[in-house]
């Protein structure tokens, strides 16, 4: 006598494996946003050494709003403009805001500091 899987058994199987689907593909989601995270609070250390060493060598600040990426990148303080990984943009602004991936303002304590924004351009990372 051949046995076969019934029409039940099937169903039970294909129940279990979207339960353990809807589990762990959020988790392969969040893993994203985290790596996305991690790679700007990075790229925000590195930035913010190099504009420390363009502080100390030129005395002032690298002027980020006007110019952009020009004062580091022309001089040699970086290989190219760096993109955010959060929203991909290397756009420079006062304030976060759809579009920016960078925010360049006064840290509180009279010295600019640059910040990165979320994926929403909304919000600030602040390492």
């Amino acid at each position: 006598m051949a046995r076969a899987f019934t029409l039940i058994e099937i169903l039970i199987v294909v129940v279990i494996l979207g339960i353990l689907a809807a589990i762990v593909i959020p988790r392969f989601t969040d893993a994203t946003t985290l790596a996305r995270t991690t790679s700007a609070e990075r790229t925000l250390q590195v930035l913010r050494h190099q504009i420390e060493y363009f502080r100390a060598k030129n005395m002032s600040d690298p002027d980020m709003l006007n110019t952009q990426w020009d004062d580091l990148v022309q001089n040699n303080y970086l290989q190219k403009e760096p993109l955010n990984p959060m929203n991909l943009s290397t756009q420079v602004a006062g304030a976060p805001a759809v579009g920016v991936g960078w925010v360049w303002r006064d840290n509180g304590y009279g010295v600019f500091q640059i910040y990165a924004t979320d994926s929403t351009f909304l919000a600030e990372l602040t390492d």
